[in-house]
């Protein structure tokens, strides 16, 4: 039978984390980093939560980057949402273009990179991968070393080519990928001008200005006040008049500096900055 796990217990783990590695979960949603602590516990067969508890107290740095991995969610697919990504296409990339210079893109929070490579393929099809630069995030630097790889289980490229179609896609995913021992290899040309970089949204703060800023499904995690610091930053990372995308559960309505924004679509969640 599972042990409950009490708020007192969470709070000692997060404790624990911010004196030894300076790393602060305080603010997530303790429902969900319930749920993911719960999981660590099942993966490495503790026996109880005070076991991870002490295992935490004498982690080295290699202990605690394999728990980030597990408490950080990693599940995302390419082209996810594809009306997202077709009104991208369509309007929010044409738009950037009638600012006549180069189109910077930070997609916060990137994981494995699937969405990172999605962005890439939407660039060539519109010949604009020349004239755009990527900054792709992560607080866990295990995960950006996989999307930097671009290696990815065979049998998820089903769903990505289903979400491609959907998006209208102008080839075949297969163009940007071999296959090679079970895993898709995709086109390293394709993330050439990106810039993988490890940045932690709780504290990491702006570090340069962008046209189009994506953090999708990830503020979820977040509880109201980190999601209000972690906007403060994007809205400080952006041009005037340019975009913040979010994800389908996400909203800027409630927010602090939710009247430096118009709603571009609802539907997609797409913002603009009207106001420094």
């Amino acid at each position: 039978m599972q042990q409950e796990i009490e708020l007192a217990q969470l709070k000692k783990i997060t404790d624990i984390i911010q004196k030894r590695f300076d790393f602060d979960f305080g603010n997530y949603a303790m429902s969900s980093f319930k749920r993911r602590i719960q999981r660590v516990i099942e993966i490495y067969k503790y026996a109880s939560i005070d076991a991870l508890i002490d295992r935490l107290n004498d982690a080295d740095h290699k202990f605690f980057q394999e728990f980030l991995s597990e408490i950080t969610v990693n599940v995302t697919e390419m082209f996810r949402d594809p009306t997202f990504w077709r009104e991208l296409k369509e309007s929010i990339i044409p738009n950037l273009l009638l600012n006549d210079r180069e189109i910077n893109i930070w997609h916060a929070g990137c994981s494995s990179g699937e969405e990172v490579f999605s962005m890439a393929i939407l660039l060539t099809e519109m010949n604009l991968l020349g004239k755009a630069k990527i900054v792709a995030s992560d607080v866990d630097n295990a995960i950006l070393a996989k999307a930097r790889e671009g290696k990815y289980p065979i049998k998820n490229m089903e769903v990505n080519q289903k979400n491609y179609e959907r998006y209208e896609g102008s080839f075949l995913l297969q163009k940007y990928y071999k296959e090679e021992a079970g895993k898709a290899i995709m086109d390293k040309e394709l993330v050439k001008n990106v810039e993988w970089r490890e940045h932690n949204l709780v504290s990491g703060g702006s570090f340069a200005k962008f046209d189009l800023i994506l953090c999708r499904n990830v503020m979820i995690y977040f509880n109201q006040q980190l999601q209000n610091t972690v906007l403060k930053t994007f809205h400080e990372s952006l041009h005037k008049y340019c975009y913040l995308a979010v994800g389908s559960k996400e909203s800027l309505i409630w927010c602090e500096i939710a009247n430096k924004f118009v709603v571009v679509n609802n539907e997609e969640k797409i913002y603009k900055k009207v106001k420094d």
